[in-house]
């Protein structure tokens, strides 16, 4: 990551058209903003946590692996990051750093595998934002955002926490962990970016400016 105080981008149209060169370098307010995201995202997974198993025992018996559905709450950090910031890095960065909050408040999967899956997870956000080159930020895009999301926790959770799994149920967590990171993390966010742009919270922000003039 590299901050610098670079002018904003006024573009106005759901598939920028910033300057190439402007795409890689954070500004101080994207760090500022992007950790606040994270921290508060964070705030929310540990929460999510103590609600787990009450919340997900009831998918557990009804269809065993559709419980990955509802773990796509701890998917949106990354989406959310990338949608608002846009620029390379972001959805790893708040993916991950709300994982590492979430760690440091206390989580039962432990510091180490919170922070990893953070990591994961954000990267398969940002991998569909690098596949658009960071240019567009529509709301599919965004769908398949929290869908790459979702893929990268179910291979990293189908590996470490359900190794030798039945074909059956890593067919079914994997298919709820997409759809339920494109829901979820994809579409959610991209109507909370629209929802706090509104508010002019992200005036700042290309997202924000460009999610007032469509509105």
């Amino acid at each position: 990551m590299h901050a610098t105080i670079a002018p904003h981008n006024h573009s106005n149209s759901g598939s920028s058209n910033a300057a190439p060169a402007r795409i890689g370098s954070w500004r101080v307010v994207d760090i500022v903003v992007a950790s606040v995201l994270g921290v508060a995202a964070g705030v929310i997974f540990w929460a999510w946590g103590l609600a787990w198993e009450t919340v997900s025992s009831p998918l557990k018996v009804a269809l065993p692996g559709m419980q990955a559905a509802l773990a796509a709450v701890w998917l949106f950090a990354g989406v959310l990051g990338g949608l608002v910031i846009r620029k390379p890095g972001a959805a790893v960065y708040t993916s991950t750093l709300a994982a590492v909050v979430s760690a440091l408040v206390g989580t039962q999967w432990g510091g180490f595998l919170t922070i990893e899956a953070g990591l994961v997870q954000g990267l398969g956000a940002e991998l569909v934002f690098l596949l658009f080159l960071y240019r567009h930020w529509t709301l599919p895009v965004a769908i398949l955002a929290g869908a790459g999301a979702g893929l990268g926790m179910a291979v990293n959770d189908l590996l470490l926490w359900y190794p030798g799994a039945a074909t059956e149920f890593i067919v079914i967590y994997t298919i709820s962990a997409v759809v339920g990171g494109a829901v979820i993390a994809g579409a959610l966010s991209w109507f909370a970016v629209r929802g706090l742009a509104a508010t002019g919270a992200l005036s700042r922000f290309a997202s924000g400016r460009q999610a007032r003039i469509s509105a």
